[in-house]
């Protein structure tokens, strides 16, 4: 299937109308976009899509809108000066399994999985421009750019709507290690807190920055959130004055925003190296240990074959980084 020029609507002084086929049916209308309107930042294009100036068959449409094949997208004119971006370096990852359906690749920390939000290009850009001939690949889920492990590309549309749709019915188990700080208490298992969405207030650390915190039962943005925890490994203080620390297998029943980060910071032992959510004396501590990143790790992956059904199981070790640091006496 030969690559769709993008469409030319940087300078768009009318609306415009873009019609769903087949081969997009299911996508999320952000990402429908952002294929679609080259050059203009992803910042404009979900400003766009909150204003409501983008309609969906008419309809005011949120970010996440599932959109179906014959739905008819309006965008309004795009009046930004689209600034020329680099092109994204040819790069392979550790590959964890490939088939004609998908890639598992292990990500290293610190890439982002997609450009936006002042990140040129990230591990799709990447790929795609290692592999010319590749006719499709698309993420099928995210990773917090510090967040290391595993990461499923779909080399097909019909494997990206399948692979989807176990992550949205939840029928994936996704588990991560994670470094707590201090003693997880062992019947602490199970976390079930709503999480809500917000930004930073004027004047605050961070200010202008997307978080997500604790919310209320009865929050009516608050979305349920579950996460599991097993204490794997008990370690002691890694430098007197430092507290001792927890490896724990966290699996994630809900697919939140920083729902493990959020989850641990609340708990009172937030992840080592969290600079969002975690105590930044410690943080800055550890590094002089050398702890230079926050210690999260997609670690396992349970999920059905998106052509065959059968149960796969996949692990990516810790990195070197993150094994090093723990085994240090």
């Amino acid at each position: 299937m030969p690559a769709r020029a993008p469409l030319a609507l940087a300078c768009a002084s009318q609306a415009s109308t873009l019609s769903v086929d087949t081969e997009s049916a299911g996508q999320r209308l952000d990402n429908f976009l952002m294929r679609h309107l080259k050059g203009v930042p992803k910042t404009h294009v979900y400003r766009i899509i909150r204003s409501g100036e983008v309609r969906v068959n008419k309809a005011r449409a949120s970010a996440d809108t599932r959109l179906q094949a014959g739905d008819a997208v309006r965008v309004p004119p795009i009046r930004i000066a689209a600034k020329p971006q680099p092109a994204a370096p040819a790069r392979e990852f550790a590959v964890l399994m490939e088939d004609e359906h998908l890639i598992a690749i292990d990500k290293p920390a610190g890439v982002a999985v997609h450009g936006g939000s002042g990140v040129s290009f990230g591990v799709i850009e990447q790929l795609r421009r290692a592999r010319p001939q590749a006719r499709y690949l698309e993420l099928v889920h995210r990773l917090d750019r510090e967040t290391s492990g595993i990461l499923l590309i779909a080399k097909k549309r019909s494997a990206l709507k399948q692979l989807q749709d176990q992550f949205r019915d939840r029928a994936t188990g996704k588990t991560y290690l994670a470094l707590a700080l201090g003693a997880w208490p062992a019947g602490r298992k199970v976390i079930d807190a709503p999480l809500r969405k917000l930004l930073v207030p004027a004047g605050a650390a961070g200010e202008g920055e997307r978080r997500v915190q604790i919310a209320s039962r009865d929050d009516p943005q608050g979305l349920r959130a579950i996460t599991l925890v097993r204490v794997q490994q008990r370690l002691p203080a890694f430098a007197p004055g430092l507290p001792e620390g927890s490896l724990l297998e966290v699996t994630i029943k809900t697919g939140r925003t920083h729902q493990i980060r959020v989850h641990l910071a609340s708990s009172g032992h937030p992840i080592a190296g969290d600079d969002k959510y975690g105590d930044f004396a410690l943080n800055r501590a550890l590094q002089k240990h050398g702890l230079k990143r926050m210690f999260l790790h997609a670690w396992r992956l349970r999920f059905a074959h998106p052509a065959t059904g059968q149960a796969i199981e996949l692990q990516a070790a810790l990195p070197p980084d993150l094994a090093s640091f723990i085994r240090q006496p």
